[in-house]
Order: structure tokens, then sequence, then C-alpha cells
């Protein structure tokens, strides 16, 4: 094969790969039955010229007819006058029409037979028409449906690809929104523990420390507020039984406290001891 011969077949290839993503079936389908409609048409037309001759023909053979069927009788009337050569061309111009009569009976016979195969043929043509008209609409029909479906069916793919476009950015928008977070409560830790200073507020690391037990000594004093009221608001009985058992703890403590006094000061064990050895 040719350089030419293979630039011609790959631009044919080409062009029928344009022409059929082009191509719409339905105007295809379309343009043949006009196509075989314009081809019945023909026929039919031809069937009603072959008829006209076939008409014509009838007609015809009918004047010829006639003037065959009048000549006899002048034949007659010529010889009746005398006149025989005038009967003798009467009865040649009919032996001529009978001729032809013979050949417009043999063209009549052939534009008959002519006009019946027309005629079949017609019929046939209009059945395969009708055929392929109903052949036609319903492979519209099925391209109409099968392209809406298409068409559905990408929207739903498009729908589909848009939506998981749309969870791919809600979950990057999820991520970036934990991750800040998480930045952000790790600065709050790092800024309260002292590790990163505030440059618009800066921390000192001993007034922190003061702060801190100000705040433990300001607990401590309220704690103790709380136990004051409790033990103001006590009963009465437990009140004044406590205060005898604190009268008599009292009273124990001072009569110990004076005895000692009477006697002086308690003995150590070293004295104990010095005074069992000098006994």
């Amino acid at each position: 094969m040719g350089v030419f011969s293979r630039i011609s077949t790959i631009f044919q290839a080409k062009t029928n790969k344009v022409l059929n993503r082009v191509e719409d079936p339905r105007d295809t389908l379309d343009l043949s039955y006009e196509k075989q409609m314009e081809s019945l048409t023909k026929v039919r037309r031809s069937v009603a010229d072959v008829a006209t001759a076939r008409k014509r023909i009838e007609l015809q053979a009918g004047q010829l007819q006639k003037q065959a069927d009048k000549l006899p009788d002048q034949a007659k009337q010529a010889l009746a006058q005398g006149n025989e050569p005038l009967a003798r061309e009467a009865l040649s111009r009919r032996a001529a029409i009978g001729e032809q009569l013979s050949e417009l009976e043999a063209q009549h016979a052939q534009v008959t037979e002519q006009q019946e195969k027309l005629v079949e043929t017609s019929q046939r043509l209009q059945g395969q028409v009708e055929q392929f008209r109903t052949r036609k609409e319903t492979l519209k029909a099925s391209y109409t449906a099968a392209q809406a479906q298409t068409q559905v069916g990408e929207a739903i793919s498009g729908i589909s690809k848009s939506m998981g476009d749309a969870g791919g950015a809600m979950q990057r928008a999820q991520d970036k929104i934990a991750g800040m977070q998480a930045r952000a409560g790790a600065i709050d830790e790092l800024l309260a523990s002292g590790a990163l200073n505030d440059l618009d507020h800066p921390v000192d690391d001993i007034q922190a420390q003061l702060d801190k037990v100000s705040a433990g000594s300001q607990v401590d004093t309220e704690l103790a507020a709380l136990k004051a009221e409790l033990g103001a608001s006590a009963p009465a009985g437990a009140l004044g039984e406590g205060h005898e058992d604190a009268t008599t703890d009292a009273e124990i403590v001072g009569g110990t406290e004076g005895t000692q006094r009477a006697d002086g000061p308690p003995a150590t064990d070293s004295t104990a001891a010095t005074q069992g050895k000098e006994g």
C-alpha cells in the first residue's frame, strides 16, 4: 500500500469517526424513509403513466375499430354505384386498419402486462415502506429512550461526583478544624504554664508563685470560716455537754497542777534513782 493510499484510508477513517459522532440515527432513518417514499411515488407515477398509455391505446383501437366497421358498408355502396375501385380502396383500408388493430392489441397486451408488474411492485414497495416506517418509529423511540437514560445517568454521575467532592471538602474542613482546635488548646496550655509568654501581657514567674500561695491561703481562710459557721449552728444541748466536759477536764487538770505546785516540782527519773541509791 502506497503512502497516498494510507493517507486516504486514514482520512476516510477519521472522517467516518467524526460523522458517526455527529450523526443522529433518527435523522438518518427519516431521510431513508423520505427516499423510500420518493421511490414509491415514482413507481406510482410510472403506474399512472402506463395506465394512461394503455388507455390511449384502447381509445385509438376503438376509433380504428369504428372506421373498420364503416368500410364494408362503404364498399357495398361503392359497388352499388358501380365504382369498383372505390369499393376496393375501402376494403384495402379495412385490411390496413385490421393490421393496425393487431399491432395495437399487441401493444395493449404488453402495456397491460407492464402495468400489472408496476402495480405489483408498487404494492410490494408500499408494504415495505410501511414496515420501514413502523420500524423507524420504534427505533427512534428506543433511541430517544436510550438517550434520555444516558443523560439521566450522566446527570446522576455528575451529582454523585459533586456530592463526593462536597463530602471530601467537608472532611478536609473537619480535619482542619480539629487541627486548629488542638493547636489552640496546646497554645492555651503553654500560655498557662508560662512556657509561652504573651507579648502584650508579659508574665512574672515570682509574681505567679506569690499569687498561687495567696490563692491557697485564701482557700484555707474560707475553709476555717465555713468550720466556724458549722460550729456556731450546732444544737444547744450538744454545746452544754461539751461545756461540762470541758469544765471537768479543767478541774482535773487544775487539781493535778495544784498538787504539783504543793509538793513541788515532780521528781524526774534521775532524781528518783539518786534517792534510791542514798537510801
